[in-house]
């Protein structure tokens, strides 16, 4: 067999290492140590934001995903606490000499939650409606398989285009076999993805899961999608209370790795930080993410367990060059100029923030340290918009008020100091808050209707190409992009390239050419995240990814 994680592999221990000192804080008391925790009972989570809906591959964002991870499993997926690559619906993977045709050897006797075969012809099933998805409302909203495959059997979305995947077929039970048309660097930790996690093709089936109807600017989703999410995971679907703002999950049974320890996980959506910090405090949640950076400290004196994530993300403006001003170099450049990052680094980051010069972390090959820096310089910025003749410049700033990411703690305070920094250089700024799912999502990502916008990314694995090739590997409505065409086309090289050292290379050269001769946006800061629990809570491994599974949780009775 050969090496499972290829190329992506260099780079991450760097992680893995990270991850050691927040995994092992949170493991302090675990079964069979004193003072172990009951199995049993309810784990109350706040989430900092509504999900989208519970289809994986419909969703991109990580308060979907919270509730997704708990219910589906992936083909792989990563040793709890690290970045590392490990077995998940699949026992063990292999390629051919090519890269291009993976083999996958399954778990045996894994069901669905209603009882149906995982085996290789449901995950055959699984990537075959990926690639012959229709409707343009759909494709639309399948980001991740866009990012990772290129396109569909049939594009009808804007930014589809060729796609690499060839076909699946299913051996015999237990053994699943992928082809591509060509090499691509992001597997097998692509393989890890929330979004490709495998569904019981009957449930997509009787809950007509490919339905997705768009009503001006916003999506309707099937049955599946919000009443009857069923996958492989931990726990079951109870239901999604709206009006509470409650998504209820029980524990399964019949899961095929580790139980649950909790019979019921609620995550309790609260959107205000504060709330969500005064929850905890009166004990009606028993864990928050994303604490105020100023915070963090007073819960950890006050008996909380406060365990840091490392910074394996990045925080950016976006600009978006359908505005006919934006598309001049210049003004792109001048806007980079006119943020005071390292300001906004001191006063709103989390301990440990720093400014960030490319779209990827130091720790991820191809990080290249000498790339044009654009150090705070407000005169040089209005220099730039004079020369442009871009000196009366209006630009319409989105935002999402309602909600706390791992990159950005808080969207209002980000905003207002970024759109202070450009208007005292004379650009004038609109502010456009908008809620993060149907609303600012949509809004930025498919309908392009902003100037500018602040978004970020927490990687999902350890590869260049799952940070720069997500946001600028294809035209995007985000970025207003599409004639960037020598930007894909070095992306798509540098991708395709299997030596190590060529690899490293033509990264390097891109994210050199992306701060200098491109500019699609400003990078602004890498930001450590946090996740606070309760001290009667056990076994929480924090993920530098992000990725918390709460089968491991108990919490003392």
């Amino acid at each position: 067999m050969q090496a499972r994680r290829l190329r992506t592999a260099v780079a991450i221990a760097a992680v893995t290492a990270l991850a050691v000192g927040a995994a092992g804080c949170a493991e302090s008391e675990r079964d069979g140590d004193s003072g172990e925790a009951k199995t049993g009972g309810t784990f109350i989570f706040a989430g900092a934001g509504d999900p989208k809906n519970f289809d994986p591959i419909f969703n991109d964002d990580g308060e979907s995903f919270r509730p997704i991870r708990q219910m589906f499993d992936t083909l792989v997926t990563h040793k709890p606490g690290t970045a590392d690559l490990t077995g998940g619906l699949a026992e063990s993977w292999e390629h051919d000499a090519s890269g291009k045709v993976w083999t996958f050897k399954l778990r045996q006797g894994v069901k669905f939650h209603d009882g149906t075969p995982m085996n290789a012809a449901a995950v055959c099933y699984n990537f075959d409606r990926w690639y012959n998805m229709k409707g343009a409302a759909a494709q639309a909203n399948m980001i991740y398989y866009m990012d990772t495959f290129g396109g569909f059997a049939k594009n009808e979305a804007e930014g589809a285009g060729e796609s690499i995947y060839d076909k699946c077929e299913a051996k015999d039970d237990n053994t699943a076999v992928l082809s591509l048309k060509k090499y691509k660097g992001a597997f097998p930790g692509a393989f890890a993805l929330t979004s490709l996690s495998i569904a019981s093709p009957e449930a997509l089936k009787k809950y007509d899961a490919d339905t997705v109807t768009q009503n001006g600017d916003s999506f309707a989703y099937s049955a599946f999608a919000n009443e009857h999410p069923v996958g492989t995971g931990p726990f079951t679907f109870g239901g999604w209370d709206k009006a509470k703002g409650e998504i209820t999950l029980n524990r399964n049974p019949d899961y095929w790795g580790d139980k649950a320890k909790v019979d019921k996980l609620i995550i309790k959506i609260i959107k205000d930080e504060n709330t969500r910090k005064q929850e905890l405090r009166a004990g009606t949640v028993h864990g928050i993410d994303f604490p105020a950076p100023a915070d963090r400290k007073a819960l950890a004196d006050e008996g909380f367990q406060v365990l840091d994530r490392p910074a394996f993300n990045i925080l950016y403006l976006g600009i978006n060059q359908k505005n006919p001003k934006l598309k001049d170099l210049r003004v792109r450049q001048a806007i980079a100029y006119a943020l005071n990052r390292q300001q906004l680094v001191q006063t709103k980051g989390p301990g440990g923030s720093k400014v960030a010069d490319e779209f990827l972390p130091d720790t991820v090959l191809g990080y290249a340290p000498d790339v044009q820096k654009y150090e705070y310089n407000p005169d040089k910025a209005k220099q730039l918009l004079k020369e442009a003749g871009a000196e009366n410049l209006t630009l319409n700033f989105y935002y999402p008020p309602d909600v706390t990411r791992p990159y950005m703690p808080n969207p209002q305070e980000i905003f207002t100091i970024l759109a202070n920094d450009l208007q005292a250089v004379g650009i004038k700024v609109n502010g456009v808050p908008r809620p993060w799912n149907g609303g600012f999502k949509d809004d930025v990502q498919t309908f392009g209707k902003h100037d500018l916008h602040i978004l970020g990314w927490t990687g999902d694995y350890n590869d260049p190409g799952n940070f720069v090739g997500t946001f600028f590997g294809r035209g995007k409505a985000e970025f207003g992009d599409q004639a960037m065409t020598e930007m894909f086309d070095a992306i798509t090289k540098a991708d395709a390239t299997v030596d190590e050292a060529g690899k490293k290379a033509a990264w390097e050269q891109v994210n050199r050419d992306i701060a200098s001769k491109w500019l699609p946006a400003v990078p602004v800061w890498h930001a450590p995240p946090a996740i606070v629990v309760t001290k009667d809570v056990q076994g929480l491994l924090a993920s530098p990814l992000t990725d918390e599974r709460f089968n491991t949780v108990s919490v003392k009775q």
